[in-house]
């Protein structure tokens, strides 16, 4: 039962039905999360101490950070999972995630780098953790470009499987690289045992946004995996029926309008 319901989610047919679903709910819960998220911390939360109230780019920087490495082990997963049992679709997700990952590298990079000004005086030094998170953004934009130049797919499939999988070495390099080497960045806030060091007034507020990032993420992939989903499976049957049905809608809906 269990592996018949793995190879069901496997189905590009089968997830595409089921999160057109999803989101119906699941959209406006991203859409609230984010608003309410982030106008709490750049609106509401206290002034820092230290820092004044340049501190507040954390309410953006952070989640996009946190997801910029969580979302590479969801790509490498993806790309592992295609290689092993041959599917198709954790190949759709792993080229759907790449693009995602490299904006919020790149959002992660740039609002770093707009915090670092006040705090560190300069725009850009090379912290290790700076200089993993660009090659971070490296290896997101070589799996994008990987998925487009190689004229086979399934080449171009196993191509980014592989980069992304060796890649993963780098995630827990950018965690430790402020333990390991003299660093600029700080300690990390928020931790999973012993107290964080973020007073709750300013934590409460990030904590959500985090949340709204990780609901933002799902969102986008799922998105992205759908348009992937209807490329690459634009020959068969049931695209062609769904487009059909679709059209019918349309032109029903045209003419009442008429």
């Amino acid at each position: 039962m269990a592996w018949q319901w793995f190879h069901r989610l496997g189905s590009p047919r089968w997830f595409y039905e089921k999160s057109g679903r999803w989101l119906v709910w699941f959209a406006p819960l991203t859409i609230i999360l984010m608003v309410v998220g982030i106008s709490w911390g750049l609106g509401f939360a206290p002034i820092d101490s230290k820092q004044g109230n340049s501190y507040r780019i954390i309410f953006i920087h952070m989640p996009a950070a946190a997801l910029a490495l969580a979302g590479y082990y969801i790509m490498a997963i993806a790309g592992a999972v295609g290689l092993i049992w041959k599917m198709k679709l954790p190949f759709m997700v792993m080229k759907s995630a790449a693009p995602i990952g490299a904006a919020l590298t790149l959002l992660t990079l740039a609002t770093g780098s707009l915090w670092g000004h006040p705090t560190w005086g300069t725009f850009w030094e090379w912290d290790a953790r700076n200089i993993f998170m660009l090659v971070l953004l490296f290896l997101y934009a070589g799996i994008v470009v990987l998925a487009e130049v190689y004229p086979s797919r399934d080449a171009a499939d196993k191509a980014c499987a592989i980069l992304a999988l060796v890649g993963t070495i780098n995630v827990p390099i950018i965690y430790k690289s402020v333990d390991w080497w003299y660093s600029l960045h700080q300690p990390a806030s928020i931790k999973l045992s012993g107290g964080s060091s973020i007073h709750p007034s300013m934590l409460y507020p990030l904590l959500l946004c985090i949340l709204a990032y990780y609901c933002f993420y799902t969102l986008a992939l799922i998105l992205y995996a759908r348009r992937e989903i209807l490329v690459r499976e634009a020959r068969t049957k049931w695209v062609t029926q769904l487009a059909q049905t679709k059209c019918t809608k349309a032109a029903g809906t045209a003419g009442d309008t008429l």
